[in-house]
């Protein structure tokens, strides 16, 4: 049976919401960030060098990153659900998504979260020189990034009502944790409609809401 070490609000809520929408059983090995740092706890090193989630054992076969995971289920286990047929403009929109999930879109989302909190953290004495250089690469960098990949994902949703054509695929699986943290961070959901509405549809999915049943707390649903 497949196990996924899964680490509450975090990326691997993906990983379980795919293991329902394809009907697959499975075990969750539950890991609980430190309330303070946020970060992920030690034991998690023992699974993987890095410390990070997901990770997946299918038998002797293990299993990190949130897109590898997606890849390999899909290929394992998906018999071709899931995922355009080959060769189309929708698998190559397919494909793009997929990627761009976590190489393109988490980068800024991450920068955002940083220096959110970066000057809550610091020493008392540093704090407003912090608080002022979080300022500045905030509205310098970070927010102009992320204000354009939010237009972004909003006018692609005006071409279809998932990111990869008309149909749901693991593409809109893997861009629900880009979406989700963003609508938390750094966009307000009522400017964005199609966004919205995007959000709306996944927390509406069956196997979604049973993911969430299976994998504990996650804020951002």
């Amino acid at each position: 049976m497949i196990k996924v070490h899964h680490l509450n609000d975090s990326r691997s809520q993906r990983v379980l919401w795919l293991l329902e929408e394809l009907g697959l059983d499975y075990d969750v090995v539950r890991y609980e960030r430190n309330p303070g740092s946020r970060l992920a706890p030690p034991e998690l090193l023992a699974i993987h060098p890095l410390g990070k989630s997901p990770v997946i054992e299918d038998g002797a076969i293990t299993v990190a990153e949130t897109g590898a995971v997606v890849e390999y289920l899909l290929e394992t286990y998906g018999q071709g659900r899931l995922r355009p047929a080959p060769g189309s403009e929708e698998a190559r929109r397919f494909t793009y998504w997929l990627h761009y999930a976590e190489g393109s879109a988490m980068p800024p989302l991450l920068l955002k979260l940083v220096f959110t909190m970066l000057p809550r953290r610091a020493p008392a004495l540093m704090r407003p020189l912090v608080k002022g250089v979080a300022a500045k690469a905030l509205a310098g960098f970070v927010d102009p990034q992320l204000r354009a990949h939010v237009d972004f994902w909003e006018a692609e949703l005006g071409r279809s009502d998932w990111f990869a054509g008309d149909q749901f695929t693991a593409a809109d699986i893997m861009m629900s944790f880009p979406v989700e943290a963003g609508a938390d961070r750094a966009f307000d959901a009522e400017t964005k409609p199609r966004l919205k509405a995007f959000l709306e549809r996944i927390h509406a999915r069956p196997a979604y809401r049973r993911a969430l049943q299976r994998g504990g707390e996650y804020s951002y649903a």
